[in-house]
């Protein structure tokens, strides 16, 4: 089963939930943005949560298949279309061949993920089917989707088939009436900022920079990417300027160059970093960090490491119980 690429969008891209283990080699993790979505749109499908999803940021892509599919759309609002209609997100959807499903802008967030039961068959580069945009690797042919790819789907799960022959009908397109808790949407939530925890350098900052850190709105500027968020706002500055030895980075690092304007690490980050890190996202709002889009402000709250882990513990234990209610329905 395939589907072919009739538009190519802006920045549309094969990742699954990254490349580890060879990271002490200099090979980056790349892998979804917005993780929480990916890992939904492939519950929804039946799939494993690392089975390969296409994302889409800012302005979609065109598709359209060349045979029944069972797809998921999670993430951002990028205005999904299929067939003239409008497609509901966060839940199973039945195509019949021949269809066209369309997306548009974002309307909110920034990323989209299209999840397709069987995941996308191309070939794994050391363990993953992530596109690295850079080097050339992974995903379809190592490069952003574009007009006229064709992307194969790869065979069914046992509970991807289970839930294609229950529930699918002779119409063009199907909908199931159940659908993710809007609890799991990453922008749907009271609390707008982005919980942070102090860095390894936080100390080393002037105390009128880290209050400013938790006080004040940073922008994202246009020169983002999936590398990195550049961040535009009040300038931090270190008090103690010693020289630095390259560390660790990881997803959702803030790190402080010369200038004094932070950037968040994202998920094609550098292994390693020699700028002070005044900050590090919480891995609970890595998802709702992922969906900002640029000339928008990010507002950081400090938690505590133990309040950070255990914000992490209990969305990854209503994410069981939403995946073990997904396999009673499909049982």
């Amino acid at each position: 089963m395939t589907i072919k690429v009739k538009k190519s969008g802006l920045l549309t891209s094969i990742q699954d939930l990254g490349r580890y283990g060879s990271q002490k080699y200099g090979v980056i993790a790349s892998g979804a943005m917005d993780i929480l979505s990916h890992r939904i749109a492939n519950m929804l499908v039946g799939n494993s949560e690392n089975e390969a999803t296409v994302e889409m940021t800012m302005l979609g892509a065109h598709f359209e298949f060349q045979a029944d599919s069972l797809i998921s759309i999670c993430g951002g609002d990028l205005s999904p279309i299929l067939n003239d209609r409008p497609a509901k997100m966060w839940r199973p959807l039945f195509v019949k061949k021949g269809s066209l499903l369309t997306f548009g802008g974002a309307k909110k967030g920034c990323r989209v993920y299209l999840a397709a039961a069987g995941g996308f068959d191309v070939p794994e580069v050391m363990g993953s089917k992530s596109t690295y945009l850079r080097a050339g690797i992974g995903g379809y042919e190592g490069r952003a989707i574009e007009s006229g790819d064709r992307l194969s789907f790869g065979k069914m799960s046992e509970q991807s088939s289970r839930l294609f022959e229950r529930f699918f009908d002779s119409s063009s397109y199907s909908e199931i009436e159940w659908f993710a808790s809007p609890e799991f949407i990453p922008f749907l939530r009271a609390d707008e900022s982005v919980r942070v925890i102090k860095g390894r350098q936080f100390d080393d900052f002037t105390e009128k920079s880290k209050s400013m850190i938790f006080s004040e709105p940073f922008k994202i500027t246009p020169q983002s990417d999936r590398m990195g968020y550049r961040m535009e706002g009040p300038k931090l500055s270190l008090e103690n300027k010693a020289e630095m030895i390259s560390e660790a980075v990881t997803f959702g690092t803030i790190q402080v160059p010369a200038d004094g304007n932070p950037i968040i690490l994202l998920a094609d980050r550098q292994t390693t970093g020699g700028y002070p890190k005044i900050a590090q996202v919480a891995s609970v709002d890595l998802p709702y960090l992922s969906q900002f889009k640029p000339g928008e402000a990010v507002q950081f709250k400090e938690v505590s490491l133990d309040e950070a882990q255990k914000l992490l513990i209990d969305r990854e234990r209503r994410l069981k119980h939403f995946k073990q209610g997904l396999l009673l329905k499909t049982s």
